[in-house]
């Protein structure tokens, strides 16, 4: 196991891995493992997203990738530059990403695609190492509040150092800024707790104050 990504068949948290092999069965071609992040680890940004979805990243072995998730997600990344090519739901789609880099806060599919406190604290270490091995990162955008507070721990911070509040623009320390959205996921989208316009503006604000347009 490398302190970036948990090994295929990582045991850290016993109800993932037997949900995971319980899938496996299920559906022997589908990836079924912890989802490795997508995107070069010189990116200025990472983008922090929750867990694999069940017929999404774990199917596919890409983060948001396979699930109506990643269609808000990935086209606002291909509009304001940060991909290039066309998201085409599947890891051979071609597409690529531009100073960019995409994971989750936890690697594994949960049942309910929701995890509880302690595995989101049991993958927490792989987010820090990843964070630590991202020399020219400035910031990242916390899809939810449960990857917001994933982020503050992996630098060091309390939960309660600045509340997850969409739309802001949290100034850490050295430099490090985190931007909060809602999750891109089709229950907040279908709601219209979250709209295109809303987390293109998102995006819009952390480009313009990370520089990167």
């Amino acid at each position: 196991m490398s302190t970036l990504d948990p090994g295929r068949d990582c045991a850290l948290c016993p109800r993932l891995e037997t949900y995971r092999l319980a899938n496996r069965a299920a559906n022997p071609t589908w990836f079924n493992a912890p989802v490795p992040s997508f995107g070069a680890l010189d990116s200025r940004l990472l983008v922090v997203g929750l867990a694999p979805g069940v017929r999404g990243a774990n199917r596919t072995g890409r983060p948001f990738t396979g699930d109506f998730a990643g269609v808000l997600l990935y086209q606002t990344l291909l509009k304001f530059g940060l991909a290039t090519g066309a998201y085409g739901a599947s890891p051979d789609d071609g597409m690529g990403l531009r100073g960019t880099r995409v994971t989750n806060a936890v690697r594994c599919v949960p049942p309910g695609n929701l995890p509880v406190p302690a595995e989101i604290s049991a993958c927490n270490p792989f987010l820090t190492a990843e964070l630590a091995a991202m020399p020219h990162v400035r910031g990242v955008l916390a899809l939810g509040g449960v990857s917001h507070k994933a982020v503050l721990r992996a630098r060091g911070l309390r939960a309660s150092h600045v509340p997850f509040q969409h739309g802001a623009l949290h100034e850490l320390p050295d430099g490090f800024v985190l931007a909060d959205s809602y999750h891109v996921s089709r229950l907040n989208t279908n709601t219209g707790r979250l709209t295109t316009p809303m987390f293109e503006s998102v995006v819009a604000a952390l480009i313009q104050k990370l520089g990167l347009g």
